[in-house]
């Protein structure tokens, strides 16, 4: 680990807040060599939904290490387009630890036996579904990286380049990324796009609760439209109470 990058003795928040300011206008190729090789060797996720923007962080990982483990959540409400897509990436990315999570079928009898908890209150639906199986899987790691971008919505805007959440380190090389970025980085090395896309589903998650968004609406737009719901719960720590509670 070079100096530079030495956070030894700081507090998470304090080797967030440094580590944003050294890796502020940095490639994102360099801030994930530094994380998965001098930082978090052997101790830091990947975190992929396979959705709309997905190809291009997975594209960048495998250029540092495609042994990476990269979780993938399967909460049983998926496109099969996406379960398709992970499958293609993964052979095309030459991707050799994909992880995927599953949620508690002992949660998911009790609080969910219909299978319609989403329609009844989305915010546990995630709760069981997403935020649950990813706590288990972030288990065993240190730091993890995701591909939020300040773009895709408002409540997104400020995002940090690093961030301290739940006692780990959370990396977000992409955040200052634009969507026409996005675009050229995938033509430039021939990355296949989510087969949703086309139709107009910029933002892909559970098939129940994504629509297609309207020309100059948030990429977000069509998650949980009509509700007063911008984030599944992976990026906004939901509490996991609510998995007993209901």
């Amino acid at each position: 680990m070079s100096a530079a990058l030495d956070i030894s003795g700081n507090t998470l928040a304090v080797s967030a807040a440094s580590l944003s300011r050294q890796f502020a206008g940095a490639p994102a190729a360099d801030v994930l060599r530094a994380a998965i090789r001098d930082l978090y060797p052997g101790r830091i996720a990947l975190v992929s939904s396979f959705g709309a923007e997905a190809a291009v962080l997975l594209h960048l990982v495998a250029q540092v290490d495609t042994a990476m483990p990269v979780l993938f959540i399967d909460t049983g409400k998926l496109f099969d387009e996406t379960m398709a897509y992970r499958e293609q990436l993964t052979a095309r990315l030459g991707l050799t630890d994909l992880r995927v999570l599953h949620p508690d079928p002992a949660l998911l009898g009790a609080s969910d036996p219909s299978g319609t908890l989403w329609f009844r209150d989305a915010d546990a639906c995630c709760a069981i579904r997403k935020v649950e199986p990813l706590q288990r899987g972030l288990k065993s790691f240190d730091a993890w990286i995701n591909g939020r971008k300040r773009f895709q919505a408002r409540s997104r805007a400020t995002l940090p380049v690093v961030e301290a959440v739940d006692g780990r380190l959370k990396f977000n090389p992409l955040a200052d990324w634009t969507a026409e970025q996005l675009t050229d980085y995938a033509s430039r090395h021939g990355l296949p796009a989510h087969p949703l896309v086309a139709q107009g589903f910029l933002s892909i998650g559970c098939a129940p609760c994504t629509q297609p968004v309207a020309p100059g609406e948030d990429a977000r737009a069509g998650r949980w439209r009509g509700q007063d719901k911008v984030e599944c719960g992976l990026h906004m720590a939901l509490p996991a109470r609510r998995v007993s509670e209901e």
